[in-house]
Parts: structure tokens; sequence; C-alpha cells
């Protein structure tokens, strides 16, 4: 799995930096070194009022937050890593 998040000028003064954090201490934490990928990327052209762009795999999400982080992290990668699994 290729994890992207956009660190262009609007989503780091909207906290990508803390995003990149938040990712690394998660796939630490569950033990995904070896599957996911995470990459920076410049402005995808998906600015949102809030919150920062990330691209798991081809699916773009915008709006991504430290306080929606978890949600989004369960929903969007853990759940896609077990569906991949299973197959």
């Amino acid at each position: 799995m290729i994890i992207q998040i956009c660190v262009g000028s609007s989503c780091h003064l909207k906290g990508s930096e803390k995003i990149v954090e938040l990712f690394g201490k998660v796939i630490e934490e569950h033990k995904l070194e070896n599957e996911i990928t995470l990459a920076g990327s410049f402005c995808t052209g998906k600015c949102n009022r809030v919150g920062v762009t990330i691209s798991v795999d081809d699916d773009v999400y915008t709006g991504i937050t430290p306080e929606n982080f978890s949600e989004f992290f369960s929903e969007n990668v853990l759940n896609a890593l077990n569906k991949e699994r299973e197959r």
C-alpha cells in the first residue's frame, strides 16, 4: 500500500507535518513497515478548507486532521489492508 501525504504549501500550513508524524507512529505500532510505503507529494489539486489531503493507493481523501486521523486510519488503511490479506 502506498500512502502519499500532501506537503504542498496549503497542506503544510494545515498540519501535514503532524499527519506524517501520526502515520509514522501508527505504522510502527501496528508493525506495518513492510506493508505501507509512506511518501510525501506536492499539491494534488484537492485543497480543502480544513485538513490535509492524503492518497491511499488510488483513493484521495481530504480534510484529514489530527482529530479525525485515528478514524481515518482505521477505516481507510487498516480495513483496506485486511481486505488485501483476505484475497
